[in-house]
């Protein structure tokens, strides 16, 4: 059991911090008046079609 905990807890934890670095680059491409790259949309949950150039 504490196997299972272990990686769910792994799994978790890198998640989120790839949701937070995806974030963060995001919002710094955004304001830097660039484009988000692809996969930083894709990880957040946005299409990058739909994403204004």
């Amino acid at each position: 059991m504490s196997q299972f905990n272990s990686a769910f807890r792994q799994g978790f934890l890198g998640r989120a911090f790839a949701v937070l670095g995806a974030a963060s680059a995001a919002a710094a491409a955004v304001e830097g008046r660039r484009r988000p790259r692809d996969r930083d949309l894709k990880i957040l949950g946005i299409d990058p079609a739909s994403f204004p150039k």
